[in-house]
């Protein structure tokens, strides 16, 4: 039962003064007047509590925003009560309260046995003397509010057990568990360090499912779709597996044959990849994530292939409701001739992949340009456009870009995925081809598809024969630019976020084997960052400008250094991945690609060619957007929205200034909406040469865009060398945030 507890002026007062010790502009007394007014003598402590978090909040403007974390101290206070009488336990973080609370919660299935079998009782309560309580000081109230409601540990009828603190910490010893004994200990304290000080955000399968008994601990999957009943339908069975775990899907599509096209010979009885797109849209509503939200799924296809205009169409709100999937995103697949063939106004050529195959005896899917203006996909192209026998739709190149921008301004999608620039820098050409993107644009890894094949045996046995194809991982995290950089922590930092997630490939389990496979063949990782905007507004650096754009060019060029160091380090220390031998890693390839020449560079360079790197692929930028609200700061490489709005919740809303807000920072605080496109794409121009995967980059537009400009902004981006583009977000496009990559 709840306790009736008086409270009076004096005893708030004190209170009130302790929580907003530090922060100056703040006063306390008409806060404790309005406080007082609303208490009766049959107030109870938890209501006294919401008061106190409700006054606190509606005093959050722009002028004082440090409101958020007198509200956040509040709301930390009724977290440790109802922790503590759950737990029966008599203090927070006392002596022994961390190793009864894994017992309690493996007894009860919530934490996974492994914690208890690989850690001493003894490791464990050194562990526990890690926690520093105040740190939790660092949460603004949507922060701890997210992360509380959404990933602490509770019991099965979601009564509250685990503190903040502890979530960081069962992340750190789940990370380690496989460490070796006489050095995990110090691991554990980094890692802890790394993510209770706000430096660092683990993705967020891994900070939701780290040390528990169920979920799995990678954000993203890409599945490349074979084009057989059986790779259909088997695809679908692994999204729906991959989503009930958690996990974000990309499927590239683009080698289903098209509508009206042949199977086995009788023409015309194809329907095409829409029928397809239907099921998978089932199958992301109805395969929810963990109970939570519904399943994601993207849908990727080549710009070539002849159901395209139907693809473009599929989440319009009007039309053929037949022919929607309302609950798929859409990516389209772009090589550099058809933007060309757009800037030129020419002719565009839409095909069968299937005929394409049966006729040319090639998949035109398969290949790209290897240098700007001349390659393989090209010529191919070319000799599938002259062929009298090859059967195609002929359409003026604006028009599929119209429709594309037309979908955009209304739904936000297709995301632009430039293929030829994205194959050229990929580190593992030698042994692979990158197809398409995941859900949130920024993996780019070797794809292909997975087969089978039935065999009835002498005996009357059925034997199946599956050959797995790469079926793409995705394992984030991401530095806290706004509070990293400034405390000068990177070189720290990156190595052991580096193990975190190395650690993650070993740990984690998979049930689609396939996936489990390719995890363990490429250990590819995705280290991010956001708070971009958060660093510039600290920095007194205005987006719209070219010290930005320097500024991301020399910010990320260090991370990258730091983080091949990272992995160029641990693959002394446990062996490089099993496809090094050939890739550009190994050749240098990728240093030269990139104009890395400077001594350290080069002396970097020789110890990845001798030693190898742990991680086929290193550097993503994920959306991070409820990761980031977490360690309160800016989502991704994003500029904010507005300086102050409100997160909608039941019972009232939760205002949010932009991070670190002050006379000082507000100038540097610019909307995306009235930011200069092309500014932003300079920056991430800047910013991709460092980045050996990708980065999920949003265009910001008015609804008042004009087609030309748009247009413009495109055109631009692939000029520019982006590898994607994520959202149009238009001022009339409402858009849910990814929350499988967040990181």
């Amino acid at each position: 039962m709840s306790t009736i507890v008086e409270f009076t002026k004096e005893d708030l007062l004190n209170e009130a003064k302790t929580l907003i010790e530090g922060y100056p502009k703040l006063t306390s007394e008409s806060f404790i007047e309005k406080t007082m007014a609303s208490v009766t003598e049959q107030s109870e402590q938890e209501d006294i509590t919401n008061i106190l978090i409700l006054n606190a909040l509606e005093r959050i403007t722009t002028e004082e925003p440090d409101w958020t974390y007198v509200a956040a101290a509040f709301h930390l206070q009724s977290l440790y009560r109802s922790a503590l009488t759950n737990r029966r336990d008599s203090k927070v973080y006392g002596k022994g309260s961390f190793y009864r609370l894994l017992q309690k919660l493996t007894e009860e299935g919530i934490y996974s046995k492994e914690l208890l079998q690989s850690y001493s009782q003894k490791e464990i309560d050194q562990a526990a003397s890690l926690i520093v309580p105040s740190r939790d000081r660092l949460f603004t109230y949507i922060g701890l509010r997210t992360l509380a409601d959404r990933y602490l540990a509770t019991d099965h009828h979601k009564n509250s057990y685990e503190l903040p603190q502890e979530r960081f910490l069962v992340i750190a010893l789940s990370l380690m568990m496989n460490e070796p004994k006489d050095k995990r200990g110090d691991l554990i304290a980094e890692a802890y360090w790394a993510l209770s000080n706000l430096y660092m955000t683990v993705a967020t399968p891994t900070l939701s499912n780290a040390g528990k008994s169920y979920g799995q601990l990678s954000s993203c999957f890409i599945d490349t779709v074979d084009d057989s009943l059986r790779g259909i339908y088997d695809s679908n069975t692994d999204v729906a597996t991959v989503s009930k775990n958690g996990g974000g899907i990309g499927a590239y599509l683009g080698k289903i044959r098209s509508r009206g096209s042949d199977i086995k010979g009788f023409k015309g009885n194809s329907s095409g990849v829409l029928p397809w797109m239907k099921q998978l849209n089932n199958t992301a509503v109805s395969v929810d994530q963990l109970g939570q939200r519904q399943g994601a799924v993207a849908v990727y296809l080549d710009v070539w292939h002849k159901d395209v205009f139907e693809f473009l169409d599929a989440k319009l709100n009007n039309g053929d409701e037949r022919m929607r999937t309302h609950d798929l995103f859409t990516g389209l697949c772009i090589p550099d001739v058809f933007m060309e063939a757009v800037e030129k106004r020419g002719e565009w050529h839409l095909f069968d992949p299937h005929e394409v195959r049966q006729v040319m005896g090639f998949s035109l899917e398969d290949v790209y340009d290897k240098e700007k203006g001349a390659g393989e996909f090209r010529m191919k192209y070319s000799q599938c456009v002259n062929h009298p026998e090859l059967s195609r739709k002929t359409v003026p190149a604006i028009e599929i870009m119209k429709r594309v921008m037309k979908s955009q301004l209304e739904t936000g999608t297709p995301y632009m995925f430039y293929r030829d620039t994205v194959n050229r820098a990929n580190p593992n050409k030698h042994v692979g081809m990158i197809y398409a993107s995941n859900l949130c644009t920024e993996i780019m890894q070797n794809m292909s598809a997975t087969t089978v094949e039935e065999e009835i045996t002498k005996d009357g046995k059925i034997i199946i024969t599956k050959t797995p194809g790469d079926y793409v991982v995705c394992n984030l995290s991401s530095i806290n630019l706004g509070r990293a950089v400034t405390a000068n922590v990177l070189e720290r930092l990156i190595p052991i976020q580096v193990r975190m997630l190395d650690n993650v490939i070993d740990i984690n389990s998979i049930e689609v084997p396939q996936a489990q496979l390719t995890n363990e063949k490429y250990r590819s990782i995705g280290l991010g960052t956001f708070g971009w905007h958060h660093l510039l507004a600290k920095k007194g650096i205005v987006w719209e400008s070219h010290e930005a754009t320097a500024y991301a060019d020399e910010l990320y060029e260090m991370i990258n250094y730091l983080t091949i160091k990272a992995s160029n380090e641990l693959a002394i220390e446990k062996g490089s991945y099993s496809l090094f031998e050939g890739s550009d890693w190994q050749s240098g390839e990728y240093f030269t690609q990139r104009g890395y020449h400077s001594e350290k560079w080069c002396s970097l360079q020789k110890k990845v060619q001798a030693n190898g790197v742990r991680n086929a692929y290193l550097l993503a930028v994920a959306p991070n957007s409820s990761t980031s609200l977490i360690a309160g700061s800016t989502a991704s490489i994003d500029p904010i929205f507005q300086k102050e709005y409100s997160e909608e919740k039941k019972n009232y809303k939760i205002p949010v200034t932009a991070p670190d807000l002050s006379k000082e920072t507000t100038w540097f605080y610019k909307s995306a909406y009235h930011i200069d496109q092309l500014w932003s794409i300079d920056q991430n121009s800047a910013r991709q040469r460092h980045v050996d995967q990708s980065i999920s980059f949003n265009i910001y537009v008015q609804s008042t865009v004009k087609a030309k400009d748009l247009l413009n902004i495109h055109m631009t981006a692939w000029r520019k060398g982006l590898k994607t583009t994520y959202y149009t977000r238009s001022t009339s496009v409402d858009i849910d945030d990814c929350e499988s990559c967040a990181s």
